[in-house]
Formats: C-alpha cells, structure tokens, sequence
C-alpha cells in the first residue's frame, strides 16, 4: 500500500473548476479569493483514538485542546488569522461518558478564547469503533501576503520558531508511566508539550505582515518530514545543520540518541520551519525581537535533487522523510 504521502499525490485533482482558488491539496491548508482585502483559509484534521491519543496520555480536556490547536497550527503555517471552526465527533456506544465528551468541548472552547474563534456547527454521529474527531478550521490572510512551502530558493536561510522534541519525549515518559504518576519538574515540561500545545500564530503572522518571499510549514510530523516537504514543494535541497536545532533545557537532560530521535522525527511539537532570503534575515530577526517571539536559523537552501541533508558533527548524510505517517507499513 502506499504510505500517506504518496496517497495524498494520488489524488491531487488534474485540474480545477472554482476561479477563486489559489492552492488546494499540497500545502499546509487550503486558500481562494475572499474579498477584496484578504484571501480565505480552510483546513481539516482528524484525531482518532488509539492513534492520535489514548485515554492513558490524554485527558478529555487535553483531547480536544491538542485537536484544535493542530489545526491552528496549519492556520499559522499559512499566515492566516484563526476565526471559525467546525466540529464533527463519532462517539462510541461504550467507553465514553457524557461528562468526559463535555471535558473535550471544553478543551477546544478554552483554546478557541485565545484566538476570538467562534464555533459555528459540526457533526455528531455514534461509532462501533473508536472515538473519532475531526474538526475544519477557517481563517484569512491579507491578499497576496499568504506563506506556502513552495516559496524556498537557493540562498535562503532555514530558520524554526521554537524548541523541538519536547512532545515526543512526554509522550514517551507517559506511555511508560501514565496520567497520574508524579512526575518531577523537567517531566511536567515535556508533557506539558505533548498535552498543551501553542500554535504558533503570532509567528505567522509576523512572517505575513514582512511582506517578504517566506517559505513556511508546522513541524506536525517532524522536522524530517516537514522540511523534506518545503524541499519538494520549492524544488531545492534543504541543509540543516544539527548543533543549531533548538532544545529545552528538560530535553537536554536526556541521552543524545534519545534526544535526536526526538528532535528529527517526534513531531506534534507545532513550531513552524521556514525560509526568508538571507538579505532580510535581520529585518525578520528585529521584528521577532520587537514582538518578544523565537527564531533561530538552523540551515540553509541549496540548488539541486529536492531532499534534506543533515550536518552533524562535520558529517552529512541524506535525511529521509521519517516523520509520522498514517499509511507506512512496519518495516
């Protein structure tokens, strides 16, 4: 079977009928003409139990959180500002009661105050099977100021908003000990990651308002995957060196094979990886500094095959697009 990404080409329409369309299946969500000041931005995610989050990792509350910030975070990678969502649920006959589905809403509710996000409908449907939620959010961006990952180019500096790992590494501690075991300080940090996620929107919307050639994509998957999707979108060679990737100071209490691990391929950390031209790094630099927001550049864009080379430790080799995948099969 092909794995996820090879089944998301296969179905990229060969060509379109709406005018007003200005990208579809390809990017981080998808855009058309609004009116005549901004564009319109939709996207949609699904969360399925058992493969997005356990009832022994997540709370209620956590569940749908974490369900409508990974949306959001595909709002950001656009440069898009949040405003409506939707929600569709398949509840199953047994394992859920009514207070834990209110726990969910209230998860979402809590996230959707910060960015003024109004529900405005959904779906409710019983299942057989596991708890499934999917939820389509919408947002705008200024006309002609939208961020794609095809906007990469030779020279440019490859830059993230944040630190990486620090999901993966709580997921793991609570897979191996669960909800309700006392955790120490530096292991609250890394759930805290896994469980509360921020999207980064106020990022994208900086990156937005430069005006500037930015290339940008949410580190969902993992920084291999998604910067193996900048290098295929813009047609260019992506290098990232591995000594500038951003950790916590939890993360770096941990062995280094764990941590790259983490690092490279963990995913659901929600940082944005992006590209800027290297004449207006300081310009991208003073704005994030005036806003009190993180940017550190960790690489840089060459001409040639799209793919990732990783340098680490005077070495380089060929980082392959490992990230989480719905459809690969066990190797």
């Amino acid at each position: 079977m092909r794995d996820e990404f090879g089944f998301i080409q296969s179905i990229i329409p060969k060509k379109t009928y709406q005018s007003s369309l200005i990208t579809g299946i390809g990017d981080d969500a998808a855009l058309f003409q609004g009116n005549s000041k901004y564009e319109e931005v939709i996207c949609l995610d699904t969360m399925v139990e058992g493969i997005h989050f356990k009832k022994n990792t997540m709370r209620p509350f956590h569940i749908g959180y974490k369900a409508l910030a990974a949306n959001i975070s595909d709002l950001a990678a656009m440069g898009a500002i949040p405003t409506y969502y939707l929600v569709s649920i398949a509840v199953p006959k047994k394992g859920w009661n009514d207070a834990e589905l209110d726990e969910i809403y209230q998860g979402m509710n809590a996230l959707a105050e910060q960015y003024k996000m109004d529900l405005i409908g959904g779906d409710t449907v019983s299942t057989s099977s596991e708890l499934v939620i999917s939820i389509t959010v919408m947002g705008r961006v200024e006309k002609n100021r939208h961020l794609l990952r095809s906007n990469a180019s030779d020279g440019d500096i490859v830059f993230i908003t944040g630190c990486l790992g620090d999901s993966a590494g709580g997921l793991e501690l609570l897979l191996e000990k669960g909800l309700d075991y006392s955790y120490n300080e530096i292991e609250k940090t890394l759930i805290q990651a896994h469980q509360l996620p921020s999207p980064q929107v106020k990022m994208g919307r900086i990156l937005a308002a430069s005006g500037l050639r930015v290339s940008l994509n949410d580190i969902s998957d993992g920084i291999a995957s998604e910067a193996n999707e900048i290098a295929e979108a813009s047609n260019v060679k992506v290098v990232l060196e591995y000594e500038k990737l951003l950790m916590s100071e939890a993360l770096l209490t941990y062995p280094n094979e764990k941590r790259e691990n983490w690092v490279l391929f963990g995913g659901e950390d929600f940082q944005l990886i992006g590209t800027v031209p290297k004449t207006a790094w300081s310009e991208i630099c003073e704005a994030c500094k005036k806003a009190g927001q993180t940017i550190q550049t960790v690489g840089y864009i060459k001409k040639g095959e799209p793919q990732v080379i990783l340098k680490k430790e005077n070495e380089e080799k060929v980082l392959a697009k490992k990230g989480f995948n719905h459809f690969r099969t066990e190797e």
